[in-house]
């Protein structure tokens, strides 16, 4: 049988209870850049559990030039609302305004995936409350609640990556009757990790996007995952994970592990308790 997702009462804090192994921790890859603050809660991770951390991104964003972008024939002043699930999503979308010298008004309204990404908008705008909207706990139907009580006034883009969008999103608007139109600004490509992942052996590797997921078997089609725990953040990753045959043992957010560093804290703990 296909591996499907712990049931809900079996994650608790981001962690399977049911899967948490009693082996050491020593080394965990995290499939992003490393972070340039050292109050990154990882470096306190890694000291308080005394774990390495290595910082790989399995994925690089190209964005899509204003020239190739008209060919979308999009009028981006026309739309009311802007649909973000990342900051990369927010940086695509101001370059991409920017390049086509498009002014956004001073109304439109951001529709964000969790409240980090929404308070990335002060980088770019005037941050007023009553134009930026996002979820409560990080997840998708938590920001479809916030954009039900706006569809019926507003023409939504949903700016995304031109090979990676997020179907569950797509499908709901349309299933709502929303007006709204796909923003391809940016696509997504796997970087060259092949030589990390076949010379370092990890006992745990966290994903952050279904197309870091992807990037795994582009660098190693014939992986497999002989005991490696592995995490997701995000609805769609942890989707991605179980789809490709891979078994998710840590999962972000979640009310009490709003963040991948948090899960992998429960997961720690909970690791020590086992032995």
């Amino acid at each position: 049988m296909p591996p499907t997702l712990a049931e809900p009462n079996m994650i608790k804090n981001g962690v399977n209870k049911a899967n948490v192994q009693a082996k050491a921790i020593q080394k965990i890859l995290i499939t992003q850049p490393k972070p340039e603050s050292e109050k990154s809660p990882y470096f306190e991770l890694s000291r308080k559990y005394n774990v390495e951390l290595d910082f790989h991104a399995f994925i690089r964003l190209e964005g899509i030039p204003a020239r190739d972008f008209r060919k979308q024939k999009i009028e981006i002043q026309h739309y009311t609302g802007v649909i973000f699930t990342s900051r990369n999503a927010i940086d695509h979308f101001f370059r991409t305004c920017e390049e086509m010298k498009v002014s956004v008004s001073q109304d439109t309204k951001y529709f964000c995936i969790t409240e980090a990404v929404a308070l990335y908008l002060q980088k770019f705008i005037l941050y007023r409350k009553r134009k930026v909207f996002y979820g409560a706990d990080g997840t998708n139907k938590s920001m479809f609640d916030v954009i039900n009580k706006h569809k019926g006034n507003e023409k939504f883009l949903y700016v995304c990556s031109e090979n990676q969008q997020d179907n569950e999103i797509v499908n709901w608007l349309k299933a709502n009757s929303c007006e709204f139109v796909l923003a391809f600004m940016y696509r997504t490509q796997s970087t060259n990790v092949k030589e990390i992942l076949t010379k370092q052996e990890y006992d745990v590797i966290c994903f952050f996007t279904p197309s870091g997921v992807r990037s795994l078997f582009d660098n190693v089609p014939k992986y497999k995952q002989n005991g490696t725990v592995i995490g997701a953040f995000g609805s769609n990753t942890s989707k991605a994970v179980v789809e490709a045959g891979l078994k998710l043992e840590i999962k972000a957010p979640l009310p009490q592990a709003t963040s991948m560093a948090a899960a992998l804290e429960q997961f720690l703990s909970a690791s020590l308790k086992k032995k």
